[in-house]
C-alpha cells in the first residue's frame, strides 16, 4: 500500500482583516527604519497578533543588519567588497518583501531570518 504524503502547505497566523486593517501602518514601519522595530510594541498596536508578527520580523532583520556590518566590516577584503555590499543588497530586498507582505495584510516569515520568533 502506497503511503501519501502530506502536501498541504504549513498554516500561517492569521489575523482578523480588522486587525489588519487597523494596525498596517504599524506593521511598515519598522521595515523601512529597522531601529523602530519597537515603536508597534509601544503603541496601541501592542495586542495585535499582526503588529506583533511584523514586529518581530523586523528585529530579525535589525539584528541581521547588525550582524552583516560587524562581520563586514571587521574582515578585511572579503567583508569589505562582498560581505557588505551584498549582505546589504539582501537585507534591502528582504525589507521590501517584508513591507509587500504587511501592505497585503499577510504574515509570511521573511526567507532567511524570519523563522525566529524574539517577541513573544
Amino acid at each position: 500500500m502506497e503511503e501519501q504524503k502530506n502536501t498541504q502547505p504549513a498554516v500561517e497566523p492569521k489575523a482578523g482583516n480588522k486587525d489588519v486593517e487597523s494596525n498596517k501602518a504599524m506593521a511598515i514601519v519598522g521595515y523601512i527604519i529597522p531601529i523602530l522595530f519597537f515603536v508597534p510594541l509601544l503603541s496601541d498596536a501592542k495586542n495585535s497578533p499582526f503588529a506583533k508578527f511584523h514586529a518581530n520580523q523586523q528585529l530579525n532583520l535589525l539584528l541581521a543588519a547588525v550582524a552583516v556590518n560587524i562581520i563586514g566590516s571587521i574582515i578585511p577584503f572579503l567583508g569589505w567588497f562582498i560581505i557588505l555590499p551584498f549582505g546589504s543588497i539582501a537585507l534591502i530586498v528582504i525589507a521590501i518583501m517584508g513591507v509587500i507582505n504587511a501592505v497585503k495584510g499577510e504574515m509570511k516569515a521573511l526567507p532567511l531570518i524570519g523563522g525566529f520568533s524574539l517577541i513573544k
